[in-house]
């Protein structure tokens, strides 16, 4: 009786939401290389050996942009590790991208390609809808979210034959050659491809409702002892991966009085790449420090951007450029570890490319989910109806 229950509970929600997890599944497969795309359309557009000179100091590229925009207060510089990538520049949610041989500003992406994952993002977060009805949009789609997290694991649960027996087990682990039927055929595949995905669905799934969901980011909390944290406060601000002051700085490190000199911005670059755990960076990010600060937070990230695991923290002495503190990823607290992970783990890009592959499949395997479970729904449901009337 249980298992009836389940099963037809499980029926009744897959043909409800199975038109949302369909595009859900299908926007999810083409964002999977999001990153890839544009990065080769940026990669693209990096300045020319014949064109690379002399880098201009980046003291000197930070006047430039404020002698064009005196009204900008930069707080961020990125550097990325290839001699033609331009260096990004923040003033809030501002950034620049600028020649790192002339200062000129470089356009690194192409509006279409924008606008296409723009567009896509959008369908896969609240159904494209527009003003009012966004929020509208997204209610649904997360709460077919986690419908979807309840079809995946009560479809585990009726996977699992009555009777326990080996050949039953084997029968729904492995592809047939031949089909009697078609509804045999969307059954069995139903079953195969189910199982099989479970396991990357359940994390695809799940991490999307801890991103929507106060209550499914606290339930992951527990399960991994964190301390449930307060609501995340500004970029920067307390609630920034490492707290402290307008530039992630423990305000101790803040004083009013600043011994001189100060070590330029390459000068404190330098000092942190060449520090041991500095090798293999991809991209560096400097906080820009006010005046009064002694010290300068400089991020390195060894990864692809979305692998907080391979990103940590130096806090450099600006008067000497000596390594004052190392922060790695294992020192934030572990509510903040567990949020970062989700964050990425919802695009597979945690794990790198073959994360996001998997992902991309686990997502394809949903689309056939929702195929066979409708059809398998349809004949169970409307084709008999169809039958008596004829």
């Amino acid at each position: 009786m249980f298992r009836k229950t389940i099963f037809w509970i499980h029926l009744a929600a897959g043909v409800t939401a199975g038109l949302f997890v369909f595009v859900m599944s299908l926007t999810g497969v083409l964002l999977a290389y999001e990153r890839q795309v544009k990065g080769w359309v940026a990669q693209n557009r990096y300045i020319a050996a014949e064109a690379q000179t002399t880098r201009m100091p980046l003291d000197q590229l930070i006047g430039v942009l404020q002698q064009s925009q005196p009204e900008l207060h930069p707080n961020s510089l990125m550097v990325t590790n290839n001699v033609g990538a331009p260096v990004s520049i923040r003033a809030g949610r501002n950034s620049f991208d600028l020649d790192p041989y002339t200062g000129a500003p470089m356009q690194m992406q192409s509006a279409a390609v924008d606008n296409f994952f723009e567009t896509v993002e959008h369908v896969h977060r609240w159904l494209n809808l527009q003003g009012e009805n966004r929020n509208t949009g997204r209610q649904i789609m997360d709460v077919a979210n986690v419908v979807f997290l309840f079809l995946v694991l009560s479809g585990m649960f009726l996977w699992l034959p009555p009777r326990f027996k080996q050949a039953m087990f084997k029968a729904r682990l492995w592809l047939r050659s031949d089909y009697a039927t078609s509804a045999v055929r969307d059954h069995h595949w139903h079953h195969i491809f189910g199982i099989w995905m479970a396991i990357p669905l359940l994390a695809l799934v799940y991490s999307g409702a801890v991103m929507s969901y106060p209550w499914a980011a606290n339930l992951l909390y527990r399960a991994f002892g964190a301390e449930i944290p307060a609501p995340l406060g500004g970029p920067g601000g307390p609630g920034g991966p490492f707290g402290g002051g307008p530039n992630g700085l423990n305000q101790a490190t803040a004083s009013t009085e600043v011994q001189t000199p100060l070590q330029t911005i390459d000068a404190m670059l330098q000092f942190a790449l060449a520090d041991a755990s500095s090798a293999g960076w991809q991209r560096v990010t400097l906080s820009l420090p006010a005046a009064s600060d002694k010290t300068m937070r400089i991020e390195i990230d060894q990864g692809n951007g979305a692998q907080a695991q391979k990103r940590h923290t130096l806090i450099l002495d600006r008067n000497t450029g000596a390594i004052k503190q190392v922060r790695e990823f294992s020192d934030t607290p572990r509510a903040q570890r567990l949020r970062g992970i989700a964050r990425f783990l919802h695009t597979g890009e945690i794990l790198g490319f073959w994360g996001q592959t998997l992902a991309a499949i686990a997502s394809i395997a949903a689309m056939l989910l929702v195929w066979t479970g409708l059809s398998l729904a349809y004949r169970r449901l409307l084709q008999p109806l169809f039958n008596r009337k004829s």
